[in-house]
């Protein structure tokens, strides 16, 4: 069940884009947050069956045509994912400054898994988030303030850090150069 629930984020955004509409049209039509959306898109939450079931709806497709393309349980004893697979996503519609590149989701057993380098550029900005992940990160290049809950910590090149997500948490850019980290989201069943 776990590898449906990690795939339903990316399915939405998928069709969504496919079906040219906006987070924030998909939104209107399914009476939810754009935050919302954007959470789900992304991994950072997933929804209740009413709201999965309503935005399936708002997308105006079968609900066996969305689960169609949702990963299923594999049995492999490896995941290779080459470069040319990754792109860039938005995690969220208000940030400033936030470049993620994906690079790869999976779920393996009950675990599931996803990866992304996130460039914080100088002056960028967004409001703490929560995610229903244990996050890993690891500062590949600059420096970066992490605030989480309301506690700070400087992070340097080589630095790395471990958090449970459900508390509100965000990097702040505290120099003139970007700043890249290696971001891991962990998810279990």
């Amino acid at each position: 069940m776990n590898d449906f629930l990690i795939g339903i984020g990316k399915r939405l955004k998928d069709i969504r884009k496919k079906n040219n509409l906006t987070i924030n049209e998909l939104a209107f039509k399914a009476n939810v947050s754009n935050g919302l959306v954007s959470r789900i898109e992304n991994g950072r939450t997933i929804p209740s069956l009413p709201v999965l079931l309503d935005l399936i709806q708002s997308l105006e497709i079968d609900a066996s045509y969305f689960f169609e393309g949702v990963e299923k349980k594999s049995n492999a004893k490896f995941i290779y994912v080459p470069k040319e697979n990754q792109q860039l996503i938005e995690k969220e519609v208000e940030a400033e400054g936030f470049k993620y590149m994906h690079i790869f989701s999976k779920s393996l057993h009950s675990l599931g898994f996803e990866a992304v380098l996130l460039t914080l550029e100088p002056n960028s900005k967004r409001e703490k988030v929560i995610t229903d992940a244990w996050e890993f990160k690891y500062i590949l290049k600059g420096e970066v303030k992490y605030i989480i809950d309301n506690e700070e910590i400087i992070l340097k090149e080589g630095d790395s850090l471990y958090f449970n997500g459900k508390f509100p948490h965000v990097p702040v850019s505290i120099s003139n150069e970007s700043c890249v980290m290696l971001v891991l989201y962990f998810y279990t069943a």
